[in-house]
């Protein structure tokens, strides 16, 4: 491998996924299949899984023992809300979110699809669109997913038929243009085949479309992302040195960047210059601090800024003490109108009251229920929430760089919810 190729693969662009769709619809054996098709599996772990397949009388290789380890560990209790997988090609790398399948376990989905910018959906050919299905599809328009692939899958069990594939492929383009998700693929698949996955597919001349690797790898990853917003750095600490009268404001880049020479816009109206940046391996001058970077920033003017507090660019989001946000909820304890909690929004903390519960989401595209007395475990909500003191919260943006937040009940410390600011799916 040469110096230049070796280098062309260190820049190539990481994509973030999520696998979505109902219980026996294949998605951990196209998981497998996704894995060892591209090679990104170890031999020892292919050898283990052509054992465990021949031992369980399995023709052929059960490419879903790829991913078993996890559901055996659901078996014995412990709890995983999402598996992560990671994967490339020679185009790019890729960051695959797992989550459940059943009704139930929303809250989980939602964690999968918060930090995506691809879901890929499947459903079984023989079943076609399903509850699960719309349901999935409303948390993705909700989460602001602009990239579907619905992977028709098991197309095997139903010979190949065009016309189940494009009946499927209608009803599921109406679902997504009543949600306005626009950006959609649809892809016959056999995952235990290996249809369509990776490979082409040879038992089907009527489809011409792309693979969904091949989706995956020619998807922009550009769009909607932190790096495009304005600079939004939560304080986190404040740290002084009265003997060399050092005052920085530590933190982590939650939105766009921030360079030597910035006009900033802080609490209460008043700017100032950034004149230093400092990192962990010395001061930053000649480039910017970016999205994800953990700074210190220092000032040209001494201002006194706490934890919680916002350092943002021009565009600063007007302060506020009531919000109207969308909230799923997470434990078996309820969400009630008149109930005193604990919201964490960025770096700051602060006491909240929700004011009232305005609507239940139906994800299944029937009826949300109007003014209910209280929303429950795993469903959304529209609510309306009012807080102690005023915060700079603005809407729901770039897979939770801004707008999102967490209500705490302050007896246990328990997230109850979590949040994101403006309400979305009327």
């Amino acid at each position: 491998m040469t110096t230049a190729h070796i280098g062309a693969l260190k820049e190539r662009e990481t994509l973030r996924l999520c696998t979505a769709g109902s219980v026996d619809d294949g998605k951990s054996t196209f998981v497998g299949r996704l894995l060892y098709d591209t090679k990104s599996v170890l031999a020892d772990q292919v050898e283990s899984m052509e054992r465990s397949s021949t031992d369980r009388g399995f023709d052929g290789m059960d490419l879903s023992l790829l991913v078993d380890g996890l559901r055996a560990e659901r078996e014995q209790g412990i709890t995983i809300d999402v598996a992560y997988r990671y994967f490339a090609t020679d185009k790019r790398t890729f960051i695959l979110a797992d989550t459940p399948g059943h009704v139930q376990y929303t809250r989980n989905t939602v964690t999968g699809m918060s930090t995506s910018q691809v879901v890929v959906l499947l459903i079984d050919a023989r079943h076609g669109v399903v509850e699960q299905t719309r349901r999935h599809l409303n948390v993705a328009a909700l989460l602001g997913v602009r990239h579907v692939i619905l992977a028709v899958n098991k197309i095997d069990l139903v010979n190949y038929q065009e016309s189940v594939f494009r009946e499927i492929e209608a009803e599921f383009q109406r679902i997504a243009t009543r949600l306005e998700i626009t950006d959609t693929t649809v892809v016959p698949i056999s995952a235990l085949k290996g249809d369509n996955v990776v490979e082409r597919s040879t038992n089907m001349e009527w489809y011409t479309g792309p693979t969904v690797l091949e989706v995956l790898e020619t998807t922009p990853v550009s769009g909607g992302r932190a790096e495009d917003l304005d600079f939004r750095f939560p304080v986190q600490y404040v740290i002084r040195e009265h003997a060399s009268d050092y005052r920085g404001y530590a933190g982590r880049v939650k939105a766009g960047r921030v360079a030597v020479g910035d006009t900033v816009t802080l609490p209460g109206g008043r700017t100032s210059t950034v004149e230093h940046i400092d990192t962990s391996d010395g001061e930053l001058a000649d480039a910017p601090a970016t999205v994800g970077d953990s700074i210190v920033l220092r000032l040209a003017d001494d201002i006194d800024l706490a934890r919680g507090d916002l350092i943002a660019g021009s565009d600063r989001p007007a302060e506020s003490r009531e919000f109207a946000a969308t909230a799923v909820v997470l434990t078996e304890k309820d969400l009630v109108p008149g109930a005193v909690l604990t919201l964490r929004y960025g770096s700051a903390q602060v006491k909240a009251r929700i004011t009232s519960v305005d609507r239940i989401l139906d994800l299944d595209g029937v009826a949300d229920t109007l003014a209910p007395e209280k929303a429950t475990l795993n469903e959304i909500a529209h609510v309306t929430i009012q807080t102690q003191l005023e915060l700079p919260v603005e809407d729901y943006a770039a897979r939770g760089a801004v707008g999102n937040f967490l209500l705490i009940d302050p007896g246990t410390g328990n997230t109850l919810a979590a949040g994101f600011v403006g309400q979305r799916l009327r």
